[in-house]
């Protein structure tokens, strides 16, 4: 026999589980200790189904004198009530006595109701399951008990047996859709077979007291289940979120998960439901939520990083974060002492001032103290903005560090001023692109508020052509005559790693002699991603098509004028005027189009979707962001 405790957090409750023990061992011969008495409702309590244990605390709650044993437990330990009653817990239950004597001694120095759940396994099959509620009551401790009863295979009836042949057709059902479900009533949860099929254990009596799902889920995704449970109330009542699990076995799932709630008129919860798809096979063992996406267009950067959800317990930061502060990430504690190591006490107010929601950006330039450690500094650039979405608030930004592009700043102003005026350009071009992010956020957020996982499976491209510019600003010193060519290469590079599992080959013919200045090549960049990842996402619903493939042609017409040809061997699309007249996207293309002065149509083909767009080489102009 050996005996294992556990406090499950979800549902404050502590779960004693108890191994082979035998039940007759459960009670010995001990001598009365005082006159029997009558216990008061005790006929009462012969007709409850539950168990009423009583107990009378002496010697300052170090021991108790048993009153009263529940007719469950005595048929167990085959005894009758006269042995037990009225004799020393310690003398006459030594098990019982050490299993709960601090619990009992607890309750009676507090005077606080304590919960616990005792599980009974024979061989590791759960045999018992009992839930108790110890009470203090007049100066008497009540153990209210509530047994269930695991019963061996040979004790199943037909009746029993024809129920349980019913529900491993539902199994069946659910096995081949990977989905499973709960509700739960009364604080006891009711598990659908296709929940065991997705944890890959079978079913226990234990699993109606807790929530089998989130007790599995990984330490990374805790902070989105103690989200769920502060979020849910009468004006949220529900939550939909991709979280991940580690099956009794280890392996990593990943779960689709909706919840939804009822509450009654004074805002108390009565029933709640979830719904749980595994969508791991569609993971392909990588990346299942967008924005693991979005973290991946970033990891292979040391100085920059995306910062999802800063301000939130659920953050997920790309791995140039851990690069910058010289941290591991297992060995990061997400909180507001990191605000300490910045050199800057402005900079500090207005991040705390950014937290509690008094202002709602931070776009600044700081001095990181790395560990604290004034002799090893850097200068990092950070931008951060809270939005909302739904009833929901959200924050996303970047940090930079830009400690080696400062010192060389310093250098260029203080030998030639004509380079000061570059280093100036390299923050504009910065500032720019991050206006162009939040631009699109703007956008996303009018057309698709209530989504947003959709608002952050749009923006992954875009992120990453930004994250290519804004490395690509710190490497160059001509802002004039940019090659495009390395641009659209660096940018077929990285569409072809994001979207490697659709199988697309990216084909692009870009005459090398076209040089623009960044204030083309940024929103063209944009165009392409918009009109590659329209291509992506509609052009191939079949996914065994062979050869499925973009291509991109970039060339001069005449001497200032260039023109791209973008198309596509997919299904094409019906009607253009469908396209341009309800479509999200084709009014950013629009947008971008004319911050460069110029045309875009859509072309008649055969096969496939084509677009032209024709630009000047060079122009006039001065940024304007979306609107």
């Amino acid at each position: 026999m050996h005996i294992e405790r556990q406090y499950r957090e979800l549902e404050k409750i502590e779960e004693i589980r108890v191994y082979n023990v035998d039940s007759s061992k459960f009670y010995q011969e001990a001598p009365q200790v005082m006159k029997p008495d009558k216990v008061p409702f005790s006929k009462l309590m012969k007709h409850v189904p539950a168990d009423i244990d009583v107990f009378l605390p002496v010697d300052d709650g170090e021991d108790f004198i048993i009153e009263r044993i529940g007719w469950n437990m005595l048929q167990r330990a085959n005894v009758n009530p006269e042995d037990v009653e009225y004799r020393l817990f310690s003398q006459c239950s030594p098990f019982f006595y050490d299993l709960l004597k601090d619990d009992l001694k607890e309750v009676y120095k507090t005077g606080n109701t304590k919960a616990l759940r005792i599980i009974y396994y024979i061989s590791d099959r759960i045999r018992t399951l009992t839930n108790i509620h110890i009470i203090l009551e007049e100066d008497e401790i009540y153990l209210i008990s509530d047994f269930k009863e695991n019963k061996p295979e040979a004790e199943i009836s037909e009746e029993e047996q024809k129920l349980q042949d019913n529900e491993n057709k539902a199994n069946l059902i659910e096995y081949f859709s990977q989905t499973g479900s709960y509700y739960k009533t009364r604080d006891e949860y009711v598990w659908t077979p296709g929940i065991y099929n997705i944890i890959n254990r079978s079913k226990e009596p234990r699993d109606a007291f807790y929530n089998i799902i989130f007790d599995l889920v990984i330490p990374e995704d805790k902070p989105l289940v103690e989200e769920l449970l502060e979020t849910m109330s009468p004006e949220t009542d529900t939550y939909e979120n991709i979280i991940r699990i580690s099956t009794p076995g280890g392996q990593i799932k990943y779960l689709d998960t909706y919840l939804y709630s009822k509450f009654n008129s004074n805002g108390e919860e009565i029933s709640h439901y979830g719904l749980f798809k595994d969508i791991s096979v569609d993971s392909h063992k990588h990346m299942t939520r967008p924005v693991d996406f979005m973290l991946n267009g970033f990891n292979q950067n040391s100085k920059l990083s995306l910062l999802v959800e800063p301000l939130s317990k659920r953050y997920e930061f790309s791995e140039g974060f851990y690069k910058i502060i010289e941290i591991p990430k297992e060995d990061y504690v997400h909180n507001e002492s990191i605000i300490d190591y910045i050199e800057e006490e402005d900079v500090r107010e207005k991040l705390k001032m950014l937290i509690n929601g008094e202002i709602e950006e931070i776009n600044t330039i700081l001095t990181f103290n790395v560990n604290g450690n004034e002799e090893n500094q850097k200068i990092c650039e950070l931008f951060i903005e809270r939005f909302t979405y739904g009833n929901k608030i959200h924050s996303i930004g970047f940090l930079t560090d830009v400690t080696i592009a400062r010192q060389k700043q310093k250098e260029l102003i203080e030998s030639n001023a004509t380079k000061n005026i570059l280093i100036k350009e390299v923050h504009h071009r910065v500032k720019n692109n991050l206006q162009v992010l939040n631009s699109f956020l703007n956008l996303e957020r009018r057309a698709y508020g209530s989504n947003p996982n959709k608002i952050i499976d749009n923006m992954q491209a875009r992120l990453s052509s930004l994250a290519l510019l804004h490395e690509k600003t710190y490497n160059t010193a001509d802002f004039i005559n940019v090659n495009l060519k390395d641009y659209i290469l660096d940018q077929d590079e990285t569409l072809q790693n994001l979207f490697t599992a659709k199988d697309i080959q990216f084909k692009s013919y870009i005459n090398e002699e076209i040089h623009l200045s960044m204030e083309i090549i940024t929103p063209l960049l944009l165009v392409i991603d918009e009109l590659t990842m329209n291509a992506i996402k509609h052009a191939f619903p079949n996914e065994n098509q062979e050869d499925k493939t973009i291509y991109k042609k970039i060339d001069y017409i005449d001497d200032n004028v260039c023109e791209l040809i973008l198309k596509d061997n997919g299904v094409g699309i019906e009607s253009p005027e469908i396209l341009i007249n309800h479509n999200l996207g084709w009014e950013i293309i629009m947008s971008l189009t004319r911050q460069i002065n110029g045309k875009i149509e859509v072309l008649e083909l055969d096969v496939g979707t084509g677009f032209r767009l024709t630009f000047p080489k060079t122009f006039e102009h001065e940024i304007e962001g979306l609107q």
